[in-house]
């Protein structure tokens, strides 16, 4: 996907993917951490496996969350 540590897998016009990528946007700078965000529609393979469960928040490529970013616990990952 991309060199960033957390990456968020997101699609256009999609409000809770918004919500996630501010949430991510604001934990990252706060922790000095790079981030990313993706469109799964624009690579068929992302858009196949996460397409209809997105927003979805990866760190380091794992997955963490689906559909909201808990706070708590991608801190606890970052840390």
């Amino acid at each position: 996907m991309t060199d960033a540590r957390v990456t968020v897998l997101t699609r256009v016009n999609c409000s809770a993917c918004e919500r996630a990528e501010a949430d991510v946007a604001r934990i990252c700078d706060e922790l000095g951490v790079a981030w990313s965000a993706v469109d799964v529609d624009g690579d068929a393979e992302l858009r196949a496996e996460f397409g209809d469960r997105i927003p979805v928040v990866m760190v380091d490529g794992a997955e963490h969350t689906t559909w909201k970013v808990d706070e708590p616990a991608l801190r606890a990952a970052l840390g």
